[in-house]
């Protein structure tokens, strides 16, 4: 049997690789210029500066050139609309990381709504404003016709 054809292998195509998340992180965060993405996440020098490239070319962020006075002309990224919708992505993985993850001293990092103050969060909501739990529960796969084949479950 070929493997499943579906949208979330597509979308790691994408953005599945470590050093990728880690960089739209920073973008979100508004750190734009590859120097401080690079002292944000670690990452080296030659995979920071493919995963721009890639992240780029698939449409996720747009490279703006920027120029402090007497330097030579560099680059800095923002986020297109295609990468404006990750931001949930990233807040999901955020909110299980914080979880299951963030040890007794708690997360590092909490997010608020500006206007409020609340704490923002993930939330699984249908297209009638239903809210499901966040375990997928209640959720039902349907085949497209002419699909691929179910997502869940065995063929």
């Amino acid at each position: 049997m070929p493997p499943r054809i579906c949208s979330v292998a597509r979308a790691l195509e994408v953005v599945g690789e470590r050093w990728s998340l880690l960089v739209l992180r920073e973008v979100f965060l508004g750190v734009r210029r590859f120097g401080p993405i690079r002292e944000a996440t670690g990452v080296p020098r030659a995979v920071l500066a493919e995963r721009l490239r890639d992240l780029v070319a698939a449409g996720v962020l747009d490279r703006r050139e920027y120029r402090e006075p007497g330097a030579r002309v560099r680059h800095e990224y923002h986020l297109t609309s295609a990468g404006q919708e990750l931001q949930p992505v990233l807040l999901a993985l955020m909110r299980w990381g914080d979880r299951h993850l963030a040890g007794a001293e708690g997360p590092p990092l909490e997010l608020r709504h500006a206007d409020c103050g609340g704490r923002v969060r993930t939330a699984l909501v249908c297209e009638e404003g239903h809210t499901l739990p966040d375990n997928g529960a209640g959720l039902r796969p349907v085949q497209r016709v002419g699909g691929p084949g179910p997502f869940f479950g065995s063929s």
